[in-house]
């Protein structure tokens, strides 16, 4: 095994453990939001996407419709499906595989795999990633919703605040340039004057429109700064004459991505 792929393994189990200890977080909310042991677990057995699970826990526990809730999770999961046409062309999954593996596609084991420079270790970070983290999130959702059922109320202990609490301290190292600071900010300005005035539920789907809002805002500037920075405002094409994409010097061939040390999303 080389260098990238122990590397790749301990990213993986580093993510894994990292996030997969926050099941604990997500069993307490479900439990406070009066769900069963066997509802919390069949959750993240099923689902699977942590930002899914909690905000269809916390519209139910608001008092939200079983259905706003539920679509209010739909949506934050159809990023996995953009995960997923990305990964496609860099794991090259074999078709009888993809079922699993697509269970599989969430932001982590993306990020883990996305980070790689070849093949090979992009499965191996894929695989690590999503196994210690299937594993251990199903577990601790387990342990969590087992002790706070035993629990007269988990609000009066200010459990049901624990979810919100783990994802924003997930969260905040990761907003690392001006436009995801941004993009946070403005979604969670939409969710405070939505909250008030709309069912729960239906807040979190109002948020979501921060990110397509700043994008509309910075597409034009983005263009223009492009253009500058290219000799004969051309774009990468002229930089690369003669060569196809996939050649151009310091853009890797699998992930798309710059080459070590030239900086990343």
């Amino acid at each position: 095994m080389g260098e990238g792929d122990r590397a790749a393994v301990r990213d993986g189990l580093g993510v894994g453990v990292a996030v997969g200890l926050s099941g604990f977080a997500f069993g307490i909310t479900a439990a406070a939001a009066g769900l069963s042991v066997l509802q919390s677990c069949a959750l993240s057995l099923l689902v699977f996407t942590g930002a899914s699970q909690f905000a269809l826990v916390g519209a139910l526990a608001a008092g939200g419709n079983p259905f706003t809730a539920a679509a209010g999770a739909f949506f934050l999961g159809v990023r996995n499906g953009f995960y997923g046409l990305r990964l496609s062309t860099v794991l090259a999954v074999p078709g009888r595989w993809r079922p699993v593996v697509a269970h599989a596609v969430i932001d982590e084991t993306t990020a883990v795999s996305l980070a790689r420079h070849d093949r090979r270790s992009a499965r191996i970070g894929f695989a690590v990633t999503a196994v210690s983290l299937y594993g251990l999130w199903n577990l601790t959702t387990l342990l969590g919703a087992l002790g706070a059922s035993r629990i007269a109320d988990p609000a009066t202990w200010g459990l049901d605040a624990a979810g919100p609490a783990v994802f924003l301290a997930l969260l905040a190292p990761m907003l690392r340039s001006t436009r995801e600071r941004v993009t946070a900010g403005l979604a969670v300005l939409l969710s405070l004057v939505a909250l008030p005035i709309l069912p729960a539920g239906v807040p979190v789907l109002v948020a979501a429109l921060a990110a397509p809002l700043v994008l509309l805002v910075t597409r034009g500037r983005d263009s223009a700064e492009d253009r500058s920075d290219t000799p004969g405002g051309s774009g990468d094409s002229a930089g690369a004459a003669g060569h196809p994409p996939e050649a151009v010097p310091g853009r890797d061939p699998v992930t798309g991505g710059g080459s070590p040390g030239g900086g990343a999303a």
